[in-house]
């Protein structure tokens, strides 16, 4: 253990990072970091000394935890083999293996694997590979979806901090409504119905765009981080139904939903589907090293057999990342921690009938596995969110304290809006589940006073 350090030497080296550093998606004056010195299993901890419970998994990508020594030893390793080589002239023993270990867990007819360095990229590449294979340009999404923050990515997201970061977005996206039972836009009575109501306003939309315009529909394996919104029941089957039937592949994004999260491999394996081509990073590596990729269908990656394929990145396949990847994928098996999150997941739904019992802020909680959100309304008749969508900062005055209360208690959580994220490490215990929905429960309790 390294050796606390006061709160002044940890002031100054914080002020050295805000002074050299830009921090992401915020204003850069008035962030108050907190300075992480390490991290072990579920909790991490500052240089002061301070104990957090990681009920983010930082970015919901820390799935088996914090410093598992077996992702460390395989990375060193790696590194004293080779740290590096030119992806489009040679290969290693690794990344034979890793791409191997992809297509043993992928569903159905996914195979082949083209790497990247995260999310982000797999989802700007997934999109190449769709219209280079189909011969179309256009690309359908949700609304409620976020794909990532670079160019194409945050064009194909609906996400609203794209319009402040960007005048002209990537042309040829075009995006649709998706069933959301809590709210759902047509006002339907059941989440049936809604769902009805979803798939016809889609297959409307594929109608009015022409479907020989459109090389993919890009849905989440499951909703992350806007909202959480669970797909009823036959959506996905639904959607992937409209793509046979007007001949348009389907994307599935499975950067947060995959690799254990939904208490499945991937979210689509709960939804009974087989996408074209499946997007992943974040939890193949559960966070230790930068490592993403998209795996294709057998018809797809037959198509480049003798199609060019103008796609490629200078740290493609990099065989320390999938030296990094290969153990984590052991380690998902060995320690049944897929298992796990099934049922940590059930235990945390549980808890939550109690919490909302206890909290007329709470309107719903909405969970799959390890990936759920609590969502704070100020009246659960007329579910007025206790912040509104893409909230200014005054907006989020009331969010703000329960955010800030739920850190003071020790839990670091992610709020979004009106939404309280619960996506802990997939190695989390009852215990530790307790710990953290306690210090949220203290953090909701202010929400509470708002109601009326």
């Amino acid at each position: 253990m390294d050796e606390i350090i006061s709160l002044e030497e940890s002031t100054a080296l914080i002020n050295e990072s805000k002074q050299y550093t830009f921090f992401p998606w915020s204003k850069q004056t008035g962030l108050n970091p907190e300075l992480i010195d390490r991290a072990e299993g579920v909790y991490f901890y500052t240089a002061t000394g301070k104990r957090f419970l990681d009920f983010a998994s930082q970015l919901v990508n820390m799935n088996i935890g914090h410093g598992n020594p077996r992702v460390t030893k395989a990375i060193v390793k790696q590194m004293d083999k080779v740290a590096f080589v030119c992806p489009a002239l040679f290969t290693t023993k690794i990344r034979g293996q890793v791409g191997r270990k992809i297509a043993e867990i992928a569903p159905g007819n996914l195979n082949k694997t083209f790497f990247t360095l995260g999310g982000a990229e797999a989802i700007e590449n997934a999109m190449k590979i769709a219209r280079l294979y189909s011969g179309k340009q256009k690309i359908l999404t949700q609304y409620r979806s976020y794909h990532g923050a670079t160019y194409g990515a945050i064009a194909a997201g609906g996400d609203p901090r794209k319009f402040s970061t960007y005048q002209s977005l990537m042309p040829n996206v075009v995006h649709f409504e998706g069933p959301f039972p809590y709210r759902c836009p047509w006002g339907s009575k059941t989440e049936e119905e809604g769902k009805n109501l979803a798939l016809q306003h889609l297959e409307r939309i594929i109608q009015f765009e022409g479907p020989g315009t459109i090389a993919a529909i890009l849905l989440e394996g499951e909703s992350g981080t806007s909202g959480c919104v669970k797909f009823p029941e036959g959506y996905w089957k639904g959607v992937k139904a409209l793509c046979e039937k007007y001949n348009i592949l389907a994307i599935a994004d499975e950067v947060m939903s995959g690799f254990g999260r939904t208490g499945h491999w991937f979210g689509v394996d709960y939804h009974g589907v087989v996408p074209d081509l499946l997007v992943f990073a974040k939890g193949i590596t559960a966070g230790y090293l930068p490592l993403g990729g998209i795996i294709v269908s057998d018809k797809i990656a037959a198509h480049f057999d003798n199609n060019p394929l103008p796609m490629g990145l200078t740290h493609y396949a990099h065989p320390v990342c999938l030296a990094a990847a290969s153990e984590v994928l052991e380690i998902y098996k060995d320690d049944k921690i897929i298992e796990n999150a099934f049922e940590m997941g059930k235990y945390i739904d549980s808890r939550m009938v109690e919490l909302m019992a206890k909290h007329p802020s709470i309107g719903s909680f909405r969970n799959r596995g390890l990936l759920g959100c609590i969502e704070l309304v100020k009246n659960r008749e007329n579910k007025e969110p206790m912040a509104p969508w893409n909230a200014t900062p005054a907006e989020m005055e009331i969010m703000g304290k329960v955010s800030a209360k739920i850190r003071e208690s020790g839990v670091y959580a992610m709020v979004r809006w009106n939404w309280i994220f619960t996506a802990p490490p997939l190695t989390v215990t009852k215990e530790q589940i307790d710990e953290g929905l306690d210090a949220i429960s203290k953090g909701i309790a202010i929400a509470d006073q708002y109601c009326y």
